[in-house]
């Protein structure tokens, strides 16, 4: 049970978020994960494991008339989600179920599944004491190929797969997302210098469309990325845009 929350801002102060005062803590992966996200109005996008619904309201923010579903396993997660969502009033409002990615059905494939899974496997190091921290940085009973699995099999023909990860695991999604993926990139995200100690990643997949057979299927590639910070420590000038005023990455379906 929670006892304390707080209400923090995101984009430059366009999206209101309650989250637990301890514990499980939103950084900057959501609002870099929405931003990746090819998204038009009227769209369907799936954020697998949504946490408190950073990455849901961010999208909401960004592109009006999304239609948007969160899902998470821990009911704490989702009824905070669900405060952000009445509290910014998007139109139409993200929804934000307890559910578990396992046994997750819909009656219609999305057009995009999102996602920020655990960033650490189930036996790594020493896990978080806060519950809700573990459950947000340590994967449970879903391994990394499974979830990535789970998220394609959600996803209509020709659907887009988004998800940003840890940077030491970026090999073996490379080698999950390759089999089920028409066409994929990898994006770096690099803390001050291109190619050096990055930590994090952005990918999308584009899954097989029969009805548009112009796609290659080329493999998984990798783009030179976004540097987050100058010398000095502050945000460039494109990663600002995007953590605080809303911009996009300008990635587009095929």
């Amino acid at each position: 049970m929670i006892q304390a929350t707080s209400t923090d801002a995101l984009l430059g102060g366009r999206v209101i978020l309650r989250q637990p005062e301890d514990g499980y803590r939103t950084a900057i992966d959501p609002v870099l994960l929405a931003a990746a996200v090819p998204v038009n109005a009227g769209m369907r996008v799936l954020d697998a494991g949504c946490g408190t619904g950073a990455a849901s309201l961010c999208l909401a923010a960004r592109v009006a008339g999304a239609d948007i579903t969160g899902i998470d396993t821990e009911p704490e997660f989702i009824s905070l989600a669900r405060d952000s969502a009445e509290l910014n009033a998007f139109q139409p409002p993200p929804v934000f179920e307890v559910g578990d990615l396992q046994d997750y059905r819909t009656d219609a494939p999305f057009d995009i599944v999102m996602t920020n899974p655990p960033y650490r496997t189930k036996n790594s190091g020493h896990p978080p004491a806060h519950p809700l921290k573990r459950a947000a940085n340590i994967e449970g009973t879903v391994s990394l190929s499974q979830w990535i699995d789970l998220c394609f099999g959600l996803l209509r023909p020709g659907g887009c797969f988004t998800m940003i990860h840890s940077r030491d695991r970026l090999e073996e999604v490379r080698s999950l997302i390759a089999p089920l993926a028409t066409m994929a990139i990898i994006h770096p995200l690099w803390p001050k210098r291109r190619r050096k100690g990055g930590k994090r990643f952005l990918v999308l997949a584009f899954t097989n469309d029969p009805q548009n057979s112009s796609i290659d299927r080329g493999g998984v590639h990798m783009t030179d990325g976004l540097v987050l910070h100058q010398a000095d420590g502050a945000y460039t000038e494109e990663a600002e845009a995007i953590l605080k005023y809303g911009a996009s990455f300008g990635f587009n379906f095929p």
